[in-house]
């Protein structure tokens, strides 16, 4: 367990400078993947509330759904690449094994060698943990001032589905999100805690099986549909069910803030269904949660970025507000953070 309360002792805080995100154009509907998956397209929507979700286009890999939704940011936050410090990304489809998608978003920004580039793997909680990590980064960096840093959540899991996997194809869509922090100004969003989870005694419950070091690519691999994604979805549910309210009362309470108090639930998007009933579970209101999940499905770490840059695009988030951001993804990983709009 990880818990940080987002000001230094100097009273040095960390803010969003801005947000951005994109998802490609290629509309995915239920009817294109009812077929393959030997459902409806009824089925699809009763079972997940999702309606549609989006493909990257054959050229683009995971790096390039970044660095489009990283430009955005740092276009509306007024920074060059050559002002950031550290760039994060949040994934868990990368482009190769290696080297990491941060430094191939930084070369295509342009970054210069001062400039500081890793990814961060922890499944659909990676944008939160990548967000985490940054804000310990910049407080804890010498100088005086924090500097600035670019948070991405991206993911193209499109490339990892099997089209005739009815638990899994009709879940998962492209997109990445980002955001800029800097010295938290007055009026701005700011960091008020994050905290970090896992469980990793139940990580086979979502996995890609074969490609990395335990079970290297082979014909077998291949053959075997090992290369895909496979989840016990009934399971993973049960699992946050059991696990994210007591997470959530704990975070809360070490924040002193009350449920009544949160103006905004930005909720990873594992699917519609989950998300609304996962809301009612922790007592929240529904009217509270943003959704983006019926028209992007499952963008895995890019989904909080994505749902909060819609919630801010359409005025939705007003200065002052209280926004509670919860993540949960394959590990188990779990992520919470507070902040002040």
């Amino acid at each position: 367990m990880s818990t940080h309360h987002g000001t230094r002792s100097d009273g040095l805080a960390v803010g969003i400078a801005s947000i951005g995100s994109y998802v490609p154009p290629n509309v995915i509907t239920n009817a294109e993947l009812a077929g393959p998956a030997g459902v409806t397209e009824d089925w699809i929507v009763r079972k997940t509330g999702i309606h549609t979700r989006r493909r990257a286009g054959a050229e683009q890999a995971t790096s390039d759904l970044a660095a489009e939704a990283a430009r955005q940011a740092l276009a509306k936050a007024g920074l060059r690449a050559a002002d950031l410090s550290l760039v994060i990304v949040g994934t868990t489809t990368p482009d190769v094994l290696g080297p990491a998608v941060a430094c191939q978003v930084a070369d295509q920004l342009g970054c210069d060698t001062n400039t500081a580039a890793f990814d961060v793997h922890a499944a659909c909680s990676g944008f939160l943990t990548g967000l985490a990590t940054a804000e310990k980064f910049l407080l804890g960096s010498s100088g005086g001032t924090p500097g600035h840093a670019l948070v991405i959540g991206a993911d193209a899991y499109t490339r990892f589905l099997d089209p005739a996997d009815r638990r899994t194809v009709v879940l998962w869509g492209d997109g990445a999100g980002a955001v800029v922090l800097g010295p938290a100004a007055e009026g701005r969003p700011r960091i008020l805690a994050t905290k970090l989870l896992s469980d990793g005694s139940i990580a086979g419950l979502a996995t890609i099986p074969a490609g990395g070091s335990r079970r290297p690519a082979t014909h077998e691999t291949v053959d075997g549909r090992a290369h895909y994604v496979h989840m016990d979805g009934r399971s993973v549910s049960a699992a946050l069910q059991e696990a994210v309210p007591g997470m959530l009362d704990d975070f809360l309470k070490e924040n002193g803030v009350e449920k009544s108090e949160i103006a905004h639930v930005v909720m990873h998007q594992g699917n519609a269904n989950l998300v609304a009933h996962l809301t009612g579970m922790l007592g929240l209101e529904q009217a509270r949660a943003h959704l983006t999940a019926p028209v992007y499905g499952n963008t895995g770490s890019a989904s909080i970025p994505v749902t909060l840059d819609q919630a801010v695009r359409e005025d939705a988030v007003r200065p002052g507000d209280l926004v509670l951001m919860i993540a949960f993804g394959a590990g188990l990983t779990y992520a919470f953070t507070l902040l002040r709009w």
